[in-house]
């Protein structure tokens, strides 16, 4: 099968939703200490985080219902919608990759 994007023989090469994640040269070992006996300090530090995205889980819930609705009625998702609920997901991956040691990086408040 020839793909027009020319990106490979993958099959989720067509997928709309890519994620890449890069392999970290080094890791913190102090990170890693930490994380081994107290993973819930990590969690710990994210918890600011963890407040913030409770609430923005709930928004975003809301939002995807009402793009429903406009997606029946115009069908078109509003681009509004679409840029906060993609926002949201990709501060939530940047949570779990650094809750998970994927990155040492501590990820910003922003979507």
């Amino acid at each position: 099968m020839n793909n027009q994007n020319d990106k490979g023989s993958n099959p989720n090469d067509n997928y709309p939703i890519n994620l890449e994640v890069n392999y970290p040269e080094t890791s913190s070992r102090l990170l890693a200490l930490l994380g081994i006996p107290f993973f819930f300090l990590k969690a710990l530090l994210l918890l600011p985080h963890l407040i913030i995205m409770w609430f923005l889980n709930i928004a975003c819930a809301i939002a995807a219902w009402f793009a429903l609705w406009v997606v029946l009625f115009t069908g078109k998702y509003p681009k509004t919608f679409f840029d906060f609920i993609s926002g949201v997901i990709r501060w939530q991956i940047r949570l779990n990759a650094w809750i998970f040691g994927l990155t040492d990086k501590y990820p910003p408040f922003t979507l």
